[in-house]
């Protein structure tokens, strides 16, 4: 008889995980709500408008030195030379 407990206890909780992974993966849900570091990632196809703007944010943080700053700046006008 306690064989037959343990056997639909762990049918119960085998089905509610398979439950929560399957609404997870419909879902397209991390769990987390927002990524670690408390940023999102631009959205594909942004464009170099804001990815001056991201640039210009660390900037303003404090997250990159000027000489840094600059250099990405420049390889982002080149990239931008070159998509015309």
């Amino acid at each position: 008889m306690g064989w037959m407990r343990l056997f639909w206890l762990l049918l119960i909780v085998g089905t509610v995980v398979l439950g929560l992974v399957l609404v997870k993966a419909f879902t397209g849900s991390s769990g987390g709500g927002t990524r670690q570091g408390g940023t999102a990632s631009p959205p594909t196809g942004a464009g170099p408008r804001r990815s001056r703007e991201i640039l210009d944010e660390r900037d303003a943080r404090g997250e990159i030195s000027t000489e840094e700053f600059r250099e990405r700046l420049r390889t982002l006008e080149e990239g931008e030379r070159r998509a015309r």
